[in-house]
């Protein structure tokens, strides 16, 4: 991850959001769904990436903000 993208992840029975950088999770949630959210205002407020992971650590999705800083050339 660049510097200050943010990381939503599941760790110990919770959905977490962390700032690249950050040693703890900024905020924590019980639903992916919540955390999603949090973490792409987060992202948003930033300006940088947000990385989001499966349950089991895997990365499922990525998104840039502003949208006009993704360097790929593809929807979504």
């Amino acid at each position: 991850m660049a510097k200050g993208d943010v990381d939503t992840y599941h760790e110990d029975g919770q959905w977490k959001n962390r700032p690249e950088g950050n040693q703890q999770a900024s905020s924590t949630h019980a639903t992916k769904d919540e955390a999603q959210d949090r973490g792409r205002e987060m992202a948003q407020d930033r300006g940088v990436e947000h990385v989001i992971k499966k349950q089991d650590g895997t990365i499922g999705e990525k998104n840039t903000y502003p949208r006009s800083r993704d360097p790929r050339e593809i929807p979504g």
